[in-house]
């Protein structure tokens, strides 16, 4: 839950809100119901009531034009709607029928020297930030090459030991064991550590490791966009498909992420797969199409070889 006085506090070194009306509401909750932060803040629109109202200088001659009691008839509708909190913006001076009413119907009435526009950025921003959908998963999180990627498996299969040694080979660590998810766009998920663990990994035999200690300032990251799902499984699992013609996907957050899933048997060198799946990724990312390319080869030697007989 966010309150408009958390707003107000969280924002105070980008915006400079002054209270004019409605401060004793200031613990009123801003109603979230899943909706994006384009969809919480806006220029003043009785359409949608239950978003926080900026009046910029149209918007403010909008309203003055008409009489005293359609200025409260839309003012109730509003309230009626479940309005957070009125915004002044461009420091605008608020009637005193507004002002009035704010007071006595407990409702948030703020002014800021910022435009409309750009205080509606701002806190569209913020807003689709901090109320963005979070989970949290089972796994190690690391940076490989630049690519956000999420190793999970059982318990046991050597998912902490194949995060030490692509540190040693130069890539990073975000998160060990517990990685927090949040979907911040519509297409993007960002990962990134609990503040308990931050900077620790867990290996069995050695217990914690402090990996910026012992490894330098950049083997850890703060945060990284998930971009792949290094799935780890053991070696005698039934259904496995060696040589996936459609590339898998795992659902998180309401997004597909990619997903690569890989055998752990004596011999196999994780980390190198680990790399090339990443590699491939990068390739998919950029359009490239390694098994589309080698089916439509097959076929047209399939073709060739038809004609020829």
């Amino acid at each position: 839950m966010l309150t408009v006085q958390e707003l107000v506090s969280d924002n105070a070194d980008k915006i400079t809100f002054t209270w004019i009306a409605g401060m004793d509401a200031g613990g009123k909750a801003i109603p979230n119901q899943g909706m994006y932060g384009a969809d919480l803040v806006g220029h003043l629109n009785l359409i949608h009531p239950a978003r926080i109202q900026v009046f910029g200088p149209e918007e403010m001659q909008y309203y003055i034009r008409f009489e005293p009691k359609r200025r409260v008839h839309h003012l109730e509708d509003l309230v009626t709607g479940g309005v957070p909190a009125i915004l002044l913006a461009g420091s605008l001076s608020a009637p005193d029928d507004l002002r009035e009413f704010c007071e006595t119907q407990h409702v948030p009435l703020l002014s800021t020297s910022i435009d409309a526009a750009q205080l509606i950025d701002l806190l569209r921003i913020y807003l689709g930030k901090r109320l963005a959908p979070v989970t949290t998963a089972h796994g190690v999180f690391m940076d490989v090459l630049g690519l956000g990627v999420l190793i999970t498996g059982e318990s046991g299969l050597g998912k902490s030991e194949l995060a030490l040694e692509l540190i040693s080979r130069g890539h990073g660590l975000v998160a060990d064991d517990a990685v927090e998810l949040t979907r911040t766009a519509p297409n993007i998920i960002e990962g990134y550590c609990p503040p308990l663990l931050q900077n620790l990994l867990e290996v069995r035999g050695l217990g914690l490791l402090d990996i910026r200690t012992i490894f330098g300032e950049t083997s850890v990251r703060r945060k990284m966009r998930l971009k792949l799902v290094v799935h780890l499984i053991r070696s005698s699992a039934e259904a496995f498909e060696r040589l996936p013609v459609q590339d898998l996907t795992q659902d998180i957050l309401g997004i597909p992420v990619r997903r690569v899933m890989l055998q752990v048997a004596a011999g196999r060198n994780l980390a190198v797969l680990v790399e090339a799946a990443v590699r491939n990724t990068i390739l998919t990312l950029r359009g490239i199409d390694t098994m589309g390319e080698f089916i439509e080869r097959q076929a047209l030697a399939i073709m060739q070889n038809t004609k020829q007989e």
